[in-house]
């Protein structure tokens, strides 16, 4: 890594807390030296329709603005915010995400339960670093539980289910209860998400399992402070814990002297999930890591910064599993690359996330040939809507979807009712980009594709050639002027010469 003492922060909006860490990279490491955690909620703000109400807004916006204030100095670039669960779940998830983009001063992404299961393995791996030994990794947030297999800093299977500890405690414990029965229930239902995964995980195997969560961390301390373990959470201390919990009654009547006001609403929900996963994975001992989603984020988001950006190999995994034309992906990047540098000041695009975008688009727009040729761009729309992409956003893969599906044939502008006018207006330049690279190389000969001037005046792009090689290539000059009036709806008009 470059250019030490590069301040950094990630924000992690999870479901039961919002939590921030800001770091300095000091010798390739980084080093925090902030870390601000808030009790949000988020999941228990949730109504019958799956709608965040005002009040859970309010408090997370209230959260955000403190945040904000704290990372108003770091640059952009070295800041990401992420939301989980509850914000995958919420139906007004775009209203709430348009005041707290304000409120924190910076994008909020909402990541796939995957992608935060991979982050929370990767600030696992660099808080507790082993390239021996597979590890099994735990993360029970408020709405969800994430469990992942790795070594090293590679998470190997990754899983997200949907059972947290705030879940769990509203549906079975909402009124503060406890029963044997309500225990048992509760049990049963985290058992039954966990049905489907863990033949995989027993089979695959694990030397070393780590809890990662505050969830786990305070089932810990309470395990430790009873005498029932030392230093790690067993299998039979957890019988233990859920004989007195079910032993004090209620909720209310709860006396642990290390468990915080704030957690104790949950913390029954807490200790069901972990009690199902210990017998679901027949796991006998766990380990607890302060590393979780927030490190993860932050290395994530600096190995973006300096050229290790984990989205860069999953396109690559996906170009090979769906056996893209390399030569050919590889000499439209190239053009893309070319036309872009002379637009990119007039049309004032980001050298770094936006040439990225464009580029992972060229390499992309044919992985729907895998499927059928026919409609091909809507194939491979749909499978970077829909499919796993370590590294990336809900909200990028929906960009990069829009991008494939409009590199040829129609301009459909209702594609572009899913993202703001702001985003709207680069798309569209973004995809302006592509459509000419891949006309340009329409013959997929390797063949020198001429130096071109390209220029800007207001609406209208101009395109020179050299001289009669329009005249020599008349199937180029009959394809550009079939691209023009493609652009026409876009508001933009083409001429070339």
């Amino acid at each position: 890594m470059q250019n030490d003492n590069e301040t950094y922060a990630a924000v992690d909006l999870g479901s039961n807390s919002f939590h921030m860490v800001v770091a300095t990279v000091v010798d390739g490491r980084a080093l925090i030296v902030d870390r601000i955690k808030e009790m949000v909620r988020l999941a228990g703000g949730l109504d019958d329709k799956r709608c965040l109400t005002n009040e859970a807004m309010n408090t997370a916006i209230q959260c955000l603005e403190k945040f904000g204030q704290r990372i108003k100095t770091i640059p952009s670039s070295n800041i990401r915010a992420v939301g989980t669960n509850t914000l995958r779940q919420a139906r007004n998830s775009a209203e709430f995400l348009s005041k707290a983009n304000t409120a924190l001063g910076h994008e909020i992404e909402i990541i796939s339960g995957r992608e935060e299961a991979r982050l929370v393995y990767l600030g696992v791996a660099n808080t507790v670093f082993n390239d021996k030994d597979k590890r099994l990794v735990v993360d029970i947030g408020g709405g969800s539980t994430e469990l992942i297999i790795g070594k090293g800093f590679n998470a190997d299977i990754t899983e997200s289910l949907f059972m947290g500890c705030v879940n769990v405690s509203q549906r079975f414990f909402k009124d503060g209860e406890i029963t044997s029965k309500r225990f048992r229930n509760a049990h049963i239902a985290a058992l039954q998400e966990l049905e489907n995964v863990q033949a995989i995980y027993r089979i695959y195997g694990w030397d070393t399992a780590i809890g990662s969560s505050g969830t786990i961390r305070a089932i810990l301390d309470v395990v430790i402070a009873n005498g029932w373990s030392d230093r790690v959470i067993t299998a039979e201390s957890l019988t233990e814990l859920k004989k007195l919990l079910i032993s004090f009654g209620s909720i209310t009547k709860i006396n642990f002297p290390t468990l915080t006001e704030n957690r104790l609403p949950v913390f029954v929900g807490g200790v069901v999930v972990l009690s199902a996963v210990f017998e679901a994975l027949e796991i006998k001992s766990m380990e607890y890591s302060e590393g979780a989603l927030r490190e993860g984020l932050l290395y994530d988001q600096i190995g973006r910064q300096h050229d290790l950006d984990v989205r860069d190999k999953t396109v690559n995994r996906l170009m090979d599993r769906y056996s893209v034309d390399i030569a050919h992906a590889e000499r439209i990047e190239k053009t893309t690359r070319q036309i872009f540098k002379k637009l990119k000041a007039a049309w004032k695009l980001d050298k770094r996330e936006d040439l990225k975008m464009i580029r992972w688009a060229a390499r992309l727009h044919e992985i729907g040939l895998a499927i059928a040729h026919n409609q091909y761009h809507k194939h491979a729309a749909y499978l970077l809507s829909y499919s796993d992409m370590p590294g990336f956003s809900r909200q990028e893969q929906t960009l990069l979807s829009i991008l494939v599906r409009l590199h040829r044939r129609k301009i459909s502008l209702v594609l572009f009712d899913q993202v703001t006018d702001d985003i709207k207006n680069k798309l569209i330049k973004l995809i302006i980009i592509l459509r000419l690279a891949i006309v340009l190389n329409r013959s997929r000969n390797v063949i020198n594709i001429p130096d071109i001037d390209i220029k800007i005046k207001d609406k209208i792009i101009e395109i020179y050639f050299q001289k009669k090689w329009l005249a020599d290539h008349p199937l180029t000059e009959a394809d550009l002027q079939t691209e023009a009036n493609y652009l026409l709806v876009t508001g933009y008009k083409l001429v070339y010469s």
